[in-house]
């Protein structure tokens, strides 16, 4: 058996793959958050408005929870967002002690403008690969998807 034959059984076996797979998804991810969040708002922010747009309004608490952040780091991203007109603050309806947050106009647009730059920034690497890649990736992609959705 060669070395490359050695590789490729290492490579599929399910331990090797994941750690190949976790390393692989966070470094993109990484990449994606630095490389396209753009100058407006930062990565923490970024994920505030995702989050928002995706489940609606939220308390601090609720977010600092989903985000895995102290409540204080989630008060100052919230501030920042405030600030920017992204974020309103708003009394919650049926607990007058505390307040939800919902994303504005202004941070859907913000939001839109971001996730399209981080399309951009991975559909350029994307273009630069073969043919034969690209299947591959889209192959990948849907199973990936798949995965997570167990």
């Amino acid at each position: 058996m060669t070395a490359t034959d050695r590789e490729t059984r290492d490579s599929i076996k399910p331990d090797i793959l994941a750690i190949d797979l976790r390393t692989a998804v966070m470094r993109t991810s990484r990449r994606l958050r630095v490389e396209a969040t753009g100058d407006v708002i930062t990565p923490g922010q970024y994920t505030v408005l995702a989050q928002l747009n995706g489940s609606g309004p939220q308390t601090l608490r609720e977010l600092a929870e989903r985000e895995h952040v102290q409540a204080p780091s989630m008060t100052r991203i919230v501030n920042a967002l405030t600030e920017q007109g992204f974020v309103t603050r708003t009394a919650h309806p049926t607990d007058g002690r505390q307040v939800q947050v919902g994303i504005t106009p202004a941070g859907e647009a913000v939001l839109a403008e971001a996730r399209g730059q981080r399309t951009a920034w991975l559909a350029q690497r994307v273009a630069g690969l073969s043919d034969e890649d690209r299947r591959i990736l889209s192959r990948a992609a849907r199973i990936m998807q798949q995965l997570s959705a167990k």
